[in-house]
């Protein structure tokens, strides 16, 4: 019999990036990306405009070409069919259509992957939408249509979900809502992946991948990488990490 102080084994991760290589227009955006996320988790994916965010993104939810290496999500290659009720992505502009109520939007995604109205009615009302549920997409707020957008990707109860800045221009107590949102998410079990610029949002996170120039130039706790930089906020480690980096070309 196995010793009763055995530790159980970790669980694997709910995304694996191997060697990955996009180019794009001649030149390589993403070069040679290699990492790992864990299940359960937030992990923020941050980086300025044209670091390559949006490209990893698309990588990892399978909408992007790739040169070289491999990206798997739950234990598939990404984009698979085994995935496609499993892992959902909320990209930079709201995915919804403007004609129709929020409630019917969010109905129309239920309905694509076999589920309810109730299951639909369900989702506005966990992402605070409950009241807005008969207003006209078009007529909706930036972050009410973010908020939408977000309950059409939750209706199918994905396991891994994907958001690419998710935040950008929203205001901080609608910034603050969400990340509350994807806190309970993660607490639930569900794993997310979530694109910034913005380095205050960096906290927020297990893990963070800060991504220039097509390369990771750190993958860690935002404990650790403070302590590792011998600074005392994200912002200022990431500076330091660029100025590392450029001191050595």
């Amino acid at each position: 019999m196995p010793p009763t102080d055995a530790k159980p084994s970790a669980p694997p991760p709910a995304i694996t990036v191997d060697r990955l290589v996009v180019d794009r227009g001649g030149r390589s955006v993403l070069r040679d990306l290699s990492t790992t996320v864990p299940a359960g988790s937030v992990t923020g994916l941050l980086g300025p405009s044209g670091s390559g965010k949006t490209t990893l993104i698309r990588s990892i939810v399978g909408t992007q070409k790739v040169k070289s290496g491999r990206v798997t999500v739950l234990g598939d290659p990404a984009g698979s069919k085994p995935l496609r009720n499993r892992v959902a992505y909320v990209t930079q502009d709201a995915s919804i259509y403007p004609d129709l109520s929020v409630r019917s939007n969010v109905a129309y995604f239920a309905a694509l992957y076999g589920r309810r109205r109730a299951d639909a009615m369900a989702a506005i009302e966990r992402v605070g939408m409950g009241e807005f549920a008969g207003r006209l997409a078009a007529n909706l707020s930036g972050g009410q249509k973010t908020r939408t957008s977000l309950a059409c990707a939750l209706v199918c109860e994905p396991e891994v979900l994907v958001l690419d800045e998710p935040t950008v221009g929203l205001d901080p107590v609608i910034r603050d809502e969400l990340w509350s949102q994807f806190r309970a998410l993660a607490s639930a079990g569900k794993t997310l992946v979530v694109s910034s610029h913005v380095m205050d949002e960096a906290d927020r996170c297990d893990r963070l991948l800060l991504l220039r120039e097509g390369l990771f130039i750190a993958d860690d706790t935002p404990g650790d990488l403070r302590a590792a930089t011998g600074t005392e906020n994200l912002e200022a480690a990431f500076l330091h990490l660029i100025r590392e980096l450029e001191e050595t070309r």
